[in-house]
């Protein structure tokens, strides 16, 4: 007797459509931590991640804005989290290097974490209401952590 099943084209499609309705959309991001919260940045705007550069201050610059370095040959503004956030400043940071619409910023953070896959459906909104906008979704992760959504857009606003 044969087991074998045969489906029709029909068939075949509607199997075919459940098959990819199933399919869990992830993105990646960047973990870093900044004033005792934890951020996650889309991977697609990282560029890189730095330590020990020499940031020059400019005067005129809006509070956050802790001045500008030079990246082989290539002016980039450095944007400091945690004034941004209201926290006192760290000693110990690094510069991630972000590409937002063409434009290349940094912002100096307290330290960066890890690469991590989020599915795109476990990240939630967040009141609109807020003062600073700097935050567009969070998520829980499965250690326990709370992983605040980094607005970019938001970002490119303020530098």
């Amino acid at each position: 007797m044969d087991q074998n099943v045969v489906l029709d084209q029909e068939e075949f499609e509607n199997y075919a459509a459940e098959e990819e309705s199933v399919e869990v959309l992830t993105e990646k991001y960047l973990l870093f931590h900044s004033g005792g919260l934890l951020f996650g940045i889309p991977a697609e705007h990282v560029v890189e991640i730095i330590t020990n550069h020499t940031i020059t201050k400019l005067p005129l610059l809006p509070y956050h804005v802790r001045g500008i370095i030079n990246l082989r040959g290539q002016i980039i503004p450095i944007v400091d989290i945690r004034l941004l956030l209201n926290q006192p400043l760290e000693e110990d940071t690094c510069i991630i290097i972000l590409d937002i619409d063409d434009t290349s910023v940094g912002i100096l953070v307290d330290s960066v974490q890890r690469m991590l896959d989020v599915q795109q459906d476990t990240i939630t909104s967040v009141p609109t209401n807020t003062e600073e906008k700097l935050v567009s979704g969070m998520c829980s992760l499965s250690d326990g952590q709370t992983m605040l959504r980094f607005d970019c857009a938001s970002l490119l606003d303020r530098a």
